[in-house]
């Protein structure tokens, strides 16, 4: 394993971390986003302007980053240039991304009958454990609920 150098601004940002009590987990993830976006910039981070945070920002959407990877990023710049480069006025250019909701996945009337079929015998046990009413006028109650 090779052994990366640490450049003075790294390790003020690990400082910057350590004073707020922040795990390792968390430091690392940090270090690896910055380390991302000195990648995208080809220079070093601190020096970064509003339009290449844009820029970055775009990339990771055109790249198909994930909305809550995208979102760590974003915490991680934050981080970086509010605390570590005293530069608060680049969060203006920052943007958190919602993640989509997604429907949840319900069973059509015909495969809720397939279900049903398949539940071996004629238990309660069976039943109980699918969680459906073993009379019908319960089942009536239930809807209504």
């Amino acid at each position: 394993m090779t052994e990366e150098r640490t450049t003075p601004l790294r390790e003020r940002m690990i400082e910057d971390m350590r004073i707020r009590g922040m795990g390792d987990k968390a430091q690392k993830a940090h270090i690896r986003a910055i380390k991302d976006f000195a990648a995208f910039l080809g220079h070093a981070p601190d020096t970064a302007t509003p339009e290449e945070l844009r820029a970055y920002q775009l990339h990771m959407t055109d790249t198909g980053v994930s909305a809550s990877t995208f979102n760590v990023r974003i915490s991680s710049l934050r981080f970086f240039f509010g605390i570590t480069c005293g530069r608060e006025e680049m969060k203006r250019y920052m943007q958190f991304r919602s993640k989509p909701r997604k429907l949840p996945i319900v069973l059509s009337v015909e495969e809720v009958g397939d279900l049903m079929a398949a539940v071996p015998g004629p238990g309660l046990k069976y039943r109980a454990a699918l969680g459906i009413p073993d009379h019908p006028r319960r089942a009536q109650c239930h809807d209504r609920a």
